[in-house]
């Protein structure tokens, strides 16, 4: 298995705490993956109750150590649950003995889904957001931050019109609050670079899964963290949108998943991907 690995993309089927041990040591750019949330997807990975998610977790995530680069960053989507009426706290326990792991939690960016529809509960209102955790082995990883940079929006036409003095220069906050910024610095730019809030909606086509986040997830990490031809790994892979994403944006990957029916999904996904690019290939190619 690991000699074909090395020569392809591929999809392995089992546990990924099992299946990781036959992969070397500081393989990965990266490791992007949402892995079943507590209490969920029972009929596949038997519903992790929450007070034992922590205990669940750590031996995989031992292993997603082990086989990440040095430079690499591991990208973490996971959402608490209410329990009892209150919010359970296995995703905080989770990130404090990640920490205890080695890893270093490095930054946190929230998935905003902007088509999430209206509702509530007795106490609640409907959630529109997720985390994506952010961990490192080292403070100096690779990082291409143009690569998600956005178009500077239509505000900098107004307010970069009527630059003050203020404006022009790195003053002290009039409120005390700190230094302030020399908005002149924006002038001429075409893209600036995005916060650590991604606005992306959430999947809506049916792709066989129960819990399938959007390409556009996976696709904005991939760029960010990963050069053309370097190796992503999803170990609670689904569908395969990861593979999609490193498909379009030439990254090598593995993704892994217990459900064989979930491979063979992927295969269909990636088919689609393929014929496409040919298509479009076979366009620039009368174009030239």
């Amino acid at each position: 298995m690991l000699e074909k690995w090395q020569l392809e993309d591929q999809y392995l089927i089992g546990d990924c705490e099992d299946v990781i041990k036959d992969i070397p040591d500081d393989t990965f750019d990266l490791i992007v993956t949402s892995p079943p949330y507590a209490d969920r997807r029972k009929k596949t990975y038997g519903g992790i109750d929450p007070d034992k998610y922590v205990e669940w977790f750590l031996p995989r995530s031992a292993e997603f150590y082990r086989v990440l680069k040095q430079t690499g960053t591991f990208i973490l989507n996971i959402k608490e649950k209410a329990v009892d009426g209150e919010i359970h706290t296995y995703v905080i326990d989770l990130i404090k003995e990640l920490r205890n792991q080695g890893w270093l939690w490095t930054e946190e960016y929230i998935w905003h889904k902007k088509n999430t529809y209206p509702g509530k509960w007795p106490n609640r209102f409907r959630d529109a957001w997720e985390r994506c955790l952010q961990f490192n082995k080292h403070k100096k990883f690779n990082m291409y931050q143009e690569a998600v940079m956005i178009p500077v929006g239509d505000w900098a036409k107004d307010r970069l019109s009527r630059l003050s003095e203020k404006d022009k220069t790195r003053d002290i906050s009039a409120v005390g609050s700190g230094f302030g910024k020399n908005v002149s610095n924006w002038l001429d730019r075409e893209k600036v670079y995005p916060t650590n809030v991604l606005h992306l909606a959430t999947e809506c086509g049916n792709k066989n899964h129960s819990a399938v986040f959007p390409e556009a997830l996976p696709s904005w990490f991939i760029k960010l963290f990963t050069l053309e031809e370097d190796w992503v790994l999803d170990p609670f892979a689904g569908s395969g949108t990861t593979a999609v994403a490193c498909r379009r944006l030439n990254r090598r990957y593995v993704m892994i998943d217990i459900i064989e029916d979930y491979k063979r999904e992927t295969e269909k996904r990636l088919d689609d991907v393929g014929a496409v690019q040919l298509e479009l290939g076979k366009a620039a190619n009368l174009h030239q």
